[in-house]
């Protein structure tokens, strides 16, 4: 069920303006739980930070289980942003929220509040088009897809909700998977096709096209999955368990498996918890931590060799899980969302973090997502927050244009056979990066060395 919140809008004050739940809304039976938009102008502490959405709650559920958002997500075109802001409701508002408009509430937004019924888990924006069409104007790709704008929920009764966004009905409910939907992902190849993970040990293929009537499933995990994420180039889907530690790639083509990357020796016992391609397909990033470190490998998804690893240690043992990743739109940079702190952006090959956010215990992060034309970065947290934060700025080099554009459509193996230096060819297959990283040094570092 859908409510449009125009209706509800309270005019701004001191930087900041909310949404209402009313009586109306009590009677179909939404759960009064509303959200507050606050402005952050930059300051010294968290210059980085631009606004927060902060989830209100009534007495009854505050504490409780179930407050969390675990997924957010921008549309394709930039225009909307969705999170799950627990209890089994998603909110999905008009982008950007500090524009003139949504502040002195002349314009109707279009805001919505979706009730799933269950807590949503996963959420995704689709049809995503083809990258050479993702950045097109965004009020014009607005109007080119008028009413095709879906919303796919996740939900821990396994259940995929399908809305359709703009006009806030209900389309269809996805049925198969016999645990909570972890992970749900659009191929950006502007095709109907959903592909979801969940703690079943399963990864669904949906056609939505035909309402999920025909589906792939693929075997292979022996426990919870984790995250999911697919190629730019709609090959391989790459997904991770968290406990039984495998790093899977699929084919999306022929819906088989390809290969397990393994090749991390590590003597402790660790877990997985995100997983996500370059924009070029050239590199797979996972995340994992254990008792006193996390760590980021990067992979050749072709070739199944480990081209770097970024590591953090501390002394505060099980305190510093890391729990999201996700590249750049333009691959320049990798976002990382730990206990510790926020957000950190690190960039691929450079000793240290571009960008961090001060160190607070009770940043609660679980994901985050980046605008798809960049500039702005949403986190959310455990309390069913969002916050939204600029990201650096960086142009890219011609030398990295060109070798986006090429590792887009060729491999790696089709790269070494070409007659190139030596030096050409390992910055055109990222072996130009080192291979042991390190974001800080602790008294674990000589032990990890050995």
């Amino acid at each position: 069920m859908a409510v449009n919140l125009q209706r509800h809008r309270i005019q701004p004050s001191r930087g900041r303006w909310w949404v209402k739940s009313c009586k109306r809304c009590q009677r179909m039976n939404v759960p009064n739980v509303d959200y507050v938009v606050s402005f952050y102008p930059p300051s010294a502490s968290d210059p980085a930070l631009l606004l927060e959405l902060k989830t209100r709650r009534p007495p009854s559920l505050v504490e409780r289980a179930g407050r969390e958002t675990w997924s957010v997500d921008f549309s394709p075109d930039g225009a909307w942003f969705a999170w799950s802001m627990g209890h089994g409701i998603v909110w999905v508002v008009a982008w950007p929220l500090d524009s003139e408009e949504s502040q002195n509430g002349e314009t109707d937004r279009g805001d919505k509040s979706f009730s799933c019924g269950h807590p949503v888990w996963g959420l995704a924006f689709g049809p995503r088009p083809p990258k050479s069409n993702a950045t097109a104007c965004p009020a014009k790709a607005r109007s080119e897809g008028k009413n095709s704008l879906l919303l796919a929920t996740g939900l821990e009764n396994g259940v995929i909700k399908i809305w359709n966004v703009l006009t806030g009905s209900a389309v269809f409910d996805l049925h198969g998977h016999e645990g909570v939907v972890r992970d749900l992902v659009f191929p950006q190849n502007g095709t109907l096709t959903l592909i979801s993970s969940s703690r079943d040990k399963t990864l669904r293929i949906w056609d939505l096209a035909h309402k999920g009537k025909k589906v792939q499933v693929l075997y292979g995990h022996k426990d919870w999955i984790s995250s999911c994420c697919v190629s730019s180039d709609c090959s391989m889907i790459a997904s991770v368990g968290r406990f039984d530690r495998m790093v899977c790639l699929w084919s999306l083509r022929s819906y088989t498996f390809i290969r397990n990357l393994t090749g991390g020796a590590h003597k402790t016992v660790y877990l997985l918890s995100s997983c996500d391609f370059s924009p070029d397909g050239a590199i797979l990033a996972t995340a994992a931590f254990s008792g006193s470190s996390w760590w980021i490998d990067l992979w050749d998804p072709y070739t199944a060799e480990k081209l770097a690893t970024l590591a953090d240690y501390f002394e505060d043992y099980g305190q510093n899980q890391i729990s999201a990743i996700q590249f750049s739109p333009n691959g320049l940079h990798l976002t990382l969302v730990t206990d510790d702190r926020a957000l950190r952006i690190w960039e691929l090959g450079e000793k240290g973090m571009v960008m961090e956010t001060k160190r607070d215990r009770d940043s609660n992060g679980l994901c985050c997502k980046y605008h798809p034309q960049g500039g702005v970065v949403a986190t959310g947290t455990r309390d069913g927050h969002v916050r939204f934060w600029r990201a650096p700025s960086a142009v890219p080099s011609l030398c990295h244009l060109c070798r986006s554009i090429l590792r887009h459509s060729i491999s790696t193996h089709q790269i070494e056979a070409l007659p190139l230096p030596k030096r050409i060819l390992e910055y055109l297959t990222y072996k130009n990066i080192p291979e042991r990283l390190k974001s800080c040094c602790s008294s674990d570092e000589e032990e990890w060395e050995s």
